[in-house]
């Protein structure tokens, strides 16, 4: 058995096994980097900008609530007729989108024109109903 003190005949020759270096992790870029993620870790800084889904909701709640304070304020600003413009448009576009919802075969004027006749008619009178 060779022992790690004795200088022996066989061992001059052997090669002793090192680690091949790793340019990766020897490199100053990479090793910024990880300094500065270990520190922003220590003092509890979210890097990757993550919410919660509280959070999130409660982001978005504040939106449109500004969203809707500025509506209100536009709108209160407004003349008259700038308000009934934008309100007439706004009926327009519904419309359209409810004419858009209806079968792309059918024609909506015509179903009215049906519906109001329906309507209008007379009752039928059954022959049985005419005798008596």
């Amino acid at each position: 058995m060779v022992q790690e003190g004795e200088n022996g005949a066989g061992s001059e020759s052997l090669i002793a096994p090192r680690r091949l270096p790793n340019p990766c992790l020897e490199s100053p870029q990479r090793m910024d980097l990880h300094r500065e993620l270990l520190f922003n870790q220590r003092i509890g800084k979210n890097v990757l900008n993550q919410k919660s889904e509280l959070e999130k909701a409660l982001s978005k709640h504040k939106e449109k609530q500004i969203l809707n304070q500025m509506r209100e304020q536009q709108h209160k600003d407004a003349p008259e007729l700038e308000r009934a413009l934008t309100e007439r448009a706004r009926r327009l576009e519904q419309a359209e989108q409810t004419t858009e919802e209806v079968e792309p075969g059918t024609n909506p004027t015509l179903q009215e024109i049906r519906a109001r006749l329906r309507h209008a008619a007379p009752p039928a009178h059954t022959p049985a109903a005419s005798a008596h």
